[in-house]
């Protein structure tokens, strides 16, 4: 009862007592290898293990959320954790720390975390809870404020690494609907998420990666990665975007209203008047759905941006995809490096994830259909002809990809520059995806 955790439920001594936090504990692996961290620290592998304090959920109280209500750990909160690319000794800024749990991730791998949040309860908390962890203070400064502000200023304050859980709800700006401190950004439609991509840079160093959740609004007549992709061309910084799920106006007011605890049960004229605001606010902008998805950003070390990628992704996936994420900028580098010449040179090896499946009619002798899956992370699927399946086969590191793309060519009894013409670029997407590697 002195931290403020419970209160007494009745005025007798011997009255029961309820709680007035949420506190549970969190346990997570967010993909560090044993010689992640700094060595400092202890352990910075495998699992954690933590006790996280929050706001109670509309669930357990029975009522609407207060405005300045502080979420606990959700589903956003452990893709975002999942994903991070992690680095030894790198100084982190967590930019809307709400709970603390990404700063807490990491602790684990960095010198220095910094969390900013404009509410001053989210920062209460966050302070709570890395005290809880035993986080040293000196490893940990929190700072109020709104988006970037607390960390730009007169002296240039870079880091190496930005994650971001953003208050990224899409929300009208108009009387009766509320504005969530942990949700709302304040901006109309998804100014937020743009503001943060296209300014983000700004606090990166040379190399730098911030790495973000978000929605965007896909209006009439549009592709959704157009917008996105303008976002990227403003920012200067490599970026590569996927996009997770898809909802329409409907779907996305219903979603968020209910989250604030608002139901036609508990106040059916609330809910009227906010589902019809959502709406409004979505046709006077000619949305027709709304996006959600992980942004990946990174300052070039020199030279301008080279790698632009937006795709969508909405199948399972296999978690943590933080060295997924690692691996893939690593790998649009080494490609970046090489054009189709030194590439020839180089010698490849297919992953030890990676299986071939092969379909056919039965009778036939050769399959119709032949697929190369990989088996961690985004799962990928690739169709593959009868080339490019007998390119992968022959990668286990003995020949290089000149070589394999000859001996293609006199078993199929076609040039080696016809073979090339028609393997190589979906060698480079394969090595970019992870289905190959350099050996």
């Amino acid at each position: 009862e002195r931290l403020g955790l419970v209160e007494v439920a009745g005025s007798g001594p011997d009255d029961a007592v309820r709680a007035r936090v949420d506190l549970r504990p969190y346990q997570a692996v967010d993909g560090l290898s044993p010689a992640g961290g700094d060595g400092d620290d202890g352990d910075t592998s495998g699992a954690v293990d933590w006790w996280i304090a929050s706001d109670l959920g509309e669930l357990a109280t029975g009522r609407a959320l207060r405005t300045d209500h502080v979420l606990g750990v959700g589903g956003a909160s452990t893709t975002l954790a999942q994903v991070t690319v992690r680095g030894p000794r790198w100084r982190v800024l967590d930019l809307g720390t709400g709970c603390g749990i990404q700063s807490l991730h990491a602790s684990r791998h960095s010198a220095k975390v910094v969390g900013t949040d404009i509410s001053h309860r989210a920062l209460a908390f966050a302070r709570f809870n890395a005290e809880l962890a035993g986080l040293a203070p000196d490893r940990f400064e929190l700072r109020a404020g709104s988006m970037l502000e607390p960390v730009l200023g007169a002296g240039e304050e870079l880091f190496d690494l930005v994650v971001s859980n953003p208050p990224f709800v899409i929300t009208p700006r108009v009387a009766g609907v509320p504005a969530y401190e942990y949700r709302d950004g304040g901006r109309a439609g998804d100014a937020i998420v743009r503001e943060l991509v296209t300014g983000v840079g700004a606090v990166l160093t040379p190399g730098g990666v911030a790495q973000l959740l978000g929605n965007w609004e896909v209006r009439r007549g549009e592709e959704w990665h157009e917008r996105v992709g303008e976002w990227l061309d403003e920012s200067g910084l490599d970026g590569w975007v996927v996009q997770r799920e898809l909802e329409d106006p409907a779907q996305y007011a219903e979603t968020w209203i209910r989250d604030g605890g608002t139901t036609p049960d508990r106040d059916r004229g609330a809910w009227a008047a906010r589902y019809g605001a959502w709406l409004d606010d979505f046709a006077s902008r000619d949305v027709e759905a709304i996006g959600f998805g992980i942004v990946t950003l990174r300052r070039p070390v020199s030279g301008p941006a080279t790698l632009r990628r937006l795709e969508e992704v909405t199948g399972s996936v296999r978690q943590p995809l933080g060295p997924v994420v690692a691996a893939t900028i690593a790998a649009h580098d080494w490609l970046a490096a090489r054009d189709d010449d030194e590439l020839a040179r180089e010698r490849l090896v297919a992953a030890t994830d990676v299986t071939e499946e092969r379909y056919l009619t039965p009778g036939d002798a050769d399959p119709s259909v032949v697929l190369l899956r990989q088996g961690r992370g985004f799962g990928r699927a690739v169709r593959a002809g009868t080339a490019l399946a007998g390119f992968v086969g022959a990668c286990d590191g003995e020949l290089t990809v000149g070589q394999i793309v000859g001996a293609l060519g006199s078993l199929l009894g076609v040039a080696a520059t016809e073979v090339a013409a028609d393997v190589v670029p979906s060698v480079r997407g394969l090595v970019l995806d992870g289905l190959l590697a350099p050996a």
